[in-house]
């Protein structure tokens, strides 16, 4: 049996972004049987636009993404919380693996959101909003599965994500819900 593989996906593009932490607590703790892979290109990858998603003109970066996204099981989506909402670049991204319509990258693939913003409530619009956003596009959005982490800014100071125990063990826990719900949406051989 191979293993589940998970595209994370993260919001923000800053290098050292707490996000971009998480991202990488999931790479290092992910269950045995996950392989979480990062696409680091999001920025490259313009706004969607009808006019440039043909064969003719679609932008290579668009195509790597959707290509990534084909090969994964599962979606996690990294999110800040930006002036109350996801960053433009998760939405965009959401917007190229949503189409074709009922054929996209995400349709009928788990989804789960997870972030971290300076707010005491850690990006819960952001995040509601990305799940809003995955399951019109097609995801089948975990919701019973969040994390949201308060307070980013005092709480990871002086401590980098993956060296604080609670936040590595909810974040592999929300990769095992994933990879769990990837083996019941799975047809039967």
């Amino acid at each position: 049996m191979s293993n589940t593989t998970i595209l994370a996906l993260v919001g923000s593009l800053r290098e050292g972004s707490i996000n971009r932490q998480l991202a990488e607590v999931a790479v290092l703790n992910a269950p045995e049987d996950v392989d979480v892979v990062t696409f680091d290109s999001l920025a490259d990858v313009p706004f969607y636009n009808e006019d440039i998603d043909n064969d003719e003109h679609r932008p290579a970066a668009a195509v790597a993404l959707r290509e990534v996204a084909g090969q994964a099981d599962a979606f996690l989506l990294v999110s800040p919380e930006y002036n109350g909402t996801m960053p433009a670049v998760l939405k965009n991204a959401i917007d190229w693996l949503s189409r074709p319509y009922g054929a996209g990258a995400v349709s009928a693939k788990p989804a789960a959101v997870i972030g971290s913003a300076f707010g005491q409530y850690g990006g819960v619009w952001a995040h509601d909003d990305a799940r809003r956003s995955l399951t019109v596009a097609g995801a089948t959005v975990l919701d019973d599965t969040k994390l949201s982490i308060g307070s980013s800014i005092t709480r990871f100071a002086e401590v980098h994500p993956k060296d604080d125990a609670e936040v590595a063990g909810m974040v592999t826990g929300v990769l095992s819900a994933l990879a769990g719900a990837t083996a019941v949406a799975a047809p039967a051989a």
